[in-house]
């Protein structure tokens, strides 16, 4: 008997500019595995195309005539959840709708940077095909509003906090695919009178950090900026690294301080900003006195910066499976032995706000 030949990953372009349909189907169908089953010139079109052609994968524009991308993707979520990757220009426009497709069940973005400028369409073909590769080995969102998470999981019982009488000053956060709607779900679980300082590092472009930053701010309690040289981490306030750069934690006097600097500075790293050194960093200036965090997102960016902080004395919490959108960080720091505590998104941010 012949082997079963592998399932392509079916995919409708829903896009009003006919040069973007036209350079995301040259991009995709060059693709091993990927199949185009559609092309669709507004939200509408594609909703009914989704419906009737059911895709695996949805790559969706965000602005468009008669139904834009965010109302398509509602109907779409609503009535036949689909991944779906959003095409987003990069201002800041685009990233608050970027961030609302995303808590509307998105799987992830992609900045739209496609030109006659041959390094940008290289930076677009790049990031599309490598989200296009994660959501294959995604799963299906099950229902509005709840992303990719797999499984509901089950309202945690009240214990003790699993860091008490643990020395800990700060907090470092990284997350990569899924992390937007993750590390919101995160922050909005920690009290306001939080005493500790919070950094984040999550992979995002520079135009998108700072209107991430003023999204988290706004729907939770504590105080969440973007980060400019010179902040110093203080209790009740997150700190977001900006994009497009690296950001390193430095101790100055009894103060742990932000200091940014281009990529050329650490061309070590592939992922902008690098959790990695955020968190390297971070373990230092504190001396190990920190709780390091890995939300889902793919590869293992994070995991040397745990490795690290667990040298330094610190401690670790990392998100679990079953509520990961991408397993690839969470996974390198449980199979890398990194890992103190593994728990649930929902529970992740209760335990943090229960540190004194």
């Amino acid at each position: 008997m012949m082997p079963a030949m592998p399932k392509k990953l079916r995919v409708l372009i829903v896009d009003d500019s006919s040069f973007m349909r036209m350079a995301i189907r040259g991009i995709l169908s060059k693709a091993p595995g990927v199949e185009i089953v559609g092309i669709a010139a507004d939200g509408m079109e594609g909703v009914d195309k989704a419906l009737a052609l059911k895709p695996d994968l949805i790559t969706m524009d965000v602005e468009m005539p008669r139904m834009d991308g965010i109302a398509a993707l509602k109907q779409i979520m609503a009535k036949q959840p689909t991944r779906v990757i959003m095409v987003s220009t990069l201002t800041c426009e685009g990233a608050r709708s970027t961030f609302e497709a995303l808590e509307a069940g998105a799987f992830d973005y992609v900045p739209k940077n496609v030109s006659d400028n041959k390094d940008a369409q290289a930076v677009f073909q790049k990031a599309l095909l490598e989200k296009v590769q994660e959501a294959s080995v995604s799963s299906i969102p099950k229902r509005p509003g709840m992303g990719l998470v797999q499984r509901v999981t089950p309202a945690p019982a009240v214990r003790p906090s699993q860091f008490a009488h643990r020395r800990i000053g700060c907090v470092g956060i990284g997350a990569s695919t899924g992390g937007p709607v993750a590390l919101q779900e995160v922050i909005s679980r920690i009290p306001v009178n939080f005493p500790h300082g919070i950094v984040v590092a999550i992979h995002m472009p520079k135009a998108f950090t700072g209107p991430y930053a003023e999204r988290l701010n706004a729907k939770c309690s504590l105080t969440v900026k973007e980060a400019v040289d010179g902040d110093i981490v203080k209790g009740g306030q997150v700190l977001v690294a900006p994009g497009g750069m690296h950001t390193t934690l430095v101790k100055q006097g009894n103060n742990i301080v932000v200091k940014t600097s281009p990529t050329s500075e650490f061309p070590q790293y592939i992922y902008i900003p690098s959790v990695d050194q955020m968190i390297t960093s971070l373990a230092d200036a504190s001396n190990g006195a920190m709780l390091g965090v890995i939300l889902t997102g793919m590869g293992n960016d994070g995991f040397k910066g745990m490795k690290h902080l667990k040298e330094k004395g610190g401690l670790t919490l990392v998100q679990n499976e079953a509520t990961s959108t991408i397993y690839g960080m969470p996974r390198a720091c449980i199979d890398g032995k990194v890992a103190d505590v593994v728990l649930p998104l929902d529970q992740i941010g209760f335990e943090i706000g229960k540190i004194g």
